[in-house]
């Protein structure tokens, strides 16, 4: 498939991108990469949180230093 390409780039038809919301988009040598991410592949903080462990701590962000290291709150 060719594709004009304008002012504003060119148009990627839809059906390419089925079921993708986010790509990576980069130039490597002399082609034009594209890859499907989604929004926590792109920032790992999005994922914070997302799985939480649970230990039965009520404090543990209030003292977190000292049960990461050791130290007295």
């Amino acid at each position: 498939m060719k594709v004009k390409v304008t002012e504003q780039g060119i148009v990627i038809p839809k059906e390419f991108l089925e079921g993708i919301s986010t790509v990576e988009v980069y130039k490597e040598a002399d082609r034009i990469v594209l890859i499907p991410t989604s929004e926590e592949e792109r920032d790992p903080i999005w994922g914070l949180g997302s799985d939480p462990i649970r230990l039965g701590i009520t404090d543990a962000a209030q003292n977190h230093d000292a049960y990461l290291y050791g130290l007295d709150s």
